[in-house]
């Protein structure tokens, strides 16, 4: 696998596994009914898919990044996946209160990924 691909594949896998990783915490806001155990297990269910896809994306990835950078990909990534999500399924808002929180969380991962101060 070259160079890019390598650091780029890790990236995509991420981004799709947040996908899944979303609907199975999160979908279930939108069933009203159904018994709990079930809606447990359908989580479960989507989440087997999640880590597919995180487990060898992290995998591949640890030829390019550290640990602590895989780490904060992630959550930058399930920042936003979350956030597209909750506007476009949930039919939630993005306050500027949450723009201003997801800033800093940015600010943290630039000084993960700026290396030594």
């Amino acid at each position: 696998m070259s160079l890019s691909s390598t650091a780029i594949l890790p990236i995509l896998m991420l981004v799709a596994s947040n996908v899944f990783m979303t609907f199975a915490w999160y979908g279930h806001l939108k069933v009203e009914k159904g018994p709990l155990w079930i809606i447990v297990l359908a989580s479960w269910g989507i989440a087997f898919f999640e880590y597919w896809l995180a487990v060898p994306a992290n995998r591949i990835g640890r030829a390019v990044y550290s640990p602590a950078e895989l780490k904060t990909m992630q959550e930058v990534i399930t920042l936003g996946v979350f956030a597209v999500f909750s506007v476009t399924y949930l039919g939630e808002r993005l306050t500027a209160n949450h723009l201003i929180g997801f800033g800093f969380i940015a600010l943290g991962a630039f000084f993960v990924f700026k290396g030594p101060l």
